[in-house]
């Protein structure tokens, strides 16, 4: 696949780099910061709060794993998972995104609250997968999860593979575009079946591939 360049962002951000003491893949980012990256498929970003992606390490971590049963619960509806006996929604490989070489759990901070989570994985074929992505629902169609996102695939130059499940208009919707507003139509859209332990009768999952990078490895 030929790596296709993230839409430009405001110069004035080109080479940030996070301040030492607070290590962040993004620091302040705000309305402005995406103006180039929206797309007719997105909705305006209408927040200004800045968003922050910070490696989920130490107390971090604890955040991440309480939201995560959100995420779990959000995605009962379309996996078919129940509760156990304690009220807790098993995530057997949460853990895995913490301690597992190449796995990545990244915490999403609105201004300093915990506001949701990305999950990331390399795939046998070289692709890193967003395995996992939750926002809080008071900051849905807020822009919120549209930055973070966009500024994950445009900070980290290469391959991407995105699951969703079609019956999640909402995630169908927002993967869609996120993916033409981070790189046109250079993108391309798979349906393979759901991995163990979901349900064997689940639809499968679509899956959406696309190429992050500079001009360059456009032009190569």
């Amino acid at each position: 696949m030929i790596a296709t360049p993230c839409l430009p962002l405001p110069r004035r951000l080109a080479g940030r780099h996070p301040r030492p003491h607070a290590p962040c893949l993004i620091i302040g980012v705000t309305t402005a910061t995406l103006h180039a990256c929206e797309n007719r498929r997105m909705g305006p970003i209408i927040d200004s709060a800045p968003i922050t992606l910070r490696p989920a390490h130490g107390e971090l971590r604890t955040s991440l794993e309480q939201l995560a049963q959100l995420y779990r619960h959000d995605m009962s509806e379309f996996l078919g998972h129940l509760p156990a006996a304690d009220g807790r929604f098993a995530f057997s490989n949460l853990p895995l995104f913490f301690d597992e070489p190449g796995r990545e759990a990244l915490l999403i901070q609105y201004g300093t609250a915990p506001a949701g989570f990305i999950l990331t994985r390399p795939t046998l074929e070289g692709e890193t997968s967003i395995s996992a992505f939750f926002v809080v629902r008071a900051l849905r169609r807020r822009g919120v999860g549209q930055q973070a996102a966009l500024h994950l695939l445009c900070s980290r130059p290469g391959a991407w593979a995105i699951a969703f499940q079609e019956a999640n208009a909402g995630a169908a919707r927002f993967w869609r575009g996120i993916a033409t507003a981070a790189v046109g139509s250079a993108w391309h859209e798979e349906t393979r079946p759901v991995p163990p332990p979901a349900p064997a009768n689940l639809p499968h999952d679509h899956w959406i591939f696309l190429s992050t990078g500079t001009q360059g490895l456009a032009d190569a």
